[in-house]
């Protein structure tokens, strides 16, 4: 185990930002994947799952040299969890950490599955939005062209039909979830885009050749939307804004 040295042979990753467990070790050029239902059992099989990859690279905790982690947006539950395994494994084992951004973990999917190198990402947010966030491949490494953010589907689908971005891919599971909304996008579609282990790793690695490593106190999440829930009052004037029954 060496955190500081140039060279990295063992990746741990993990992403629990949507409804599956997306985990990866890398290991001397070799990878090892798992992807596992998520739920609100989740937590109480990550850290089995994760020392089962150990266990099937034949390493030990103490051989890793970083613990790569996705920091969301996502599910708050799911995003909080994996920051505090990931802060809590580098602390005990004294590593460090590489901050993932989700959303271009489902581009950097996509892209090796060949939707090409510029992506707009669409995850389904739940509350009728999407996660959003576009991104480019230049030289060997990803550009964020617009950040991470809340959008409404039907509304980024005119924006990007507006613009003009037909050669972009788009990406995530909003194309699934609100098919109505990109019925006319007649761009490329990767609806099964993910943040997998594969697309984890590959984005750790890079970030750790660019020297991008974190201490462990900065496993610290990405929030896009700060408020969950509405109060009585809040609902009321909704229902009563769109006619809908109290």
């Amino acid at each position: 185990m060496n955190p500081n040295a140039s060279a990295l042979s063992s990746l741990l990753v993990l992403d629990t930002a949507t409804e599956t467990l997306h985990l990866g070790l890398g290991l001397r050029g070799r990878r090892f994947t798992r992807a596992l239902p998520g739920g609100a059992r989740a937590s109480e099989h990550l850290l089995p799952a994760l020392a089962g990859l150990l266990d099937e690279a034949g390493i030990a905790w103490r051989d890793l040299d970083a613990i790569g982690f996705g920091r969301g947006p996502g599910a708050f539950t799911g995003v909080r969890g994996a920051c505090a395994v990931a802060q809590g494994l580098a602390f005990g084992l004294g590593l460090p950490v590489i901050a993932i951004d989700t959303l271009l973990a489902v581009a950097e999917d996509a892209r090796a599955s060949g939707a090409g190198d510029a992506v707009q990402v669409a995850v389904d947010a739940r509350m009728g939005e999407v996660y959003a966030a576009t991104y480019r491949h230049v030289g060997g490494t990803w550009r964020t062209v617009e950040a991470p953010a809340l959008a409404d589907p039907a509304a980024l689908a005119a924006r990007l039909a507006a613009e003009d971005r037909g050669a972009w891919a788009v990406a995530g599971n909003s194309l699934s979830v609100h098919a109505g909304a990109w019925a006319a996008w007649s761009g490329g579609r990767w609806p099964d885009a993910a943040p997998r282990a594969d697309a984890l790793l590959a984005l750790a690695e890079a970030a750790w050749r660019r020297g991008e490593r974190l201490d462990a106190a900065q496993a610290l999440p990405l929030y896009v939307r700060d408020k969950v829930a509405q109060t009585t009052a809040e609902r009321e004037r909704s229902r009563a804004a769109t006619g809908a029954p109290s």
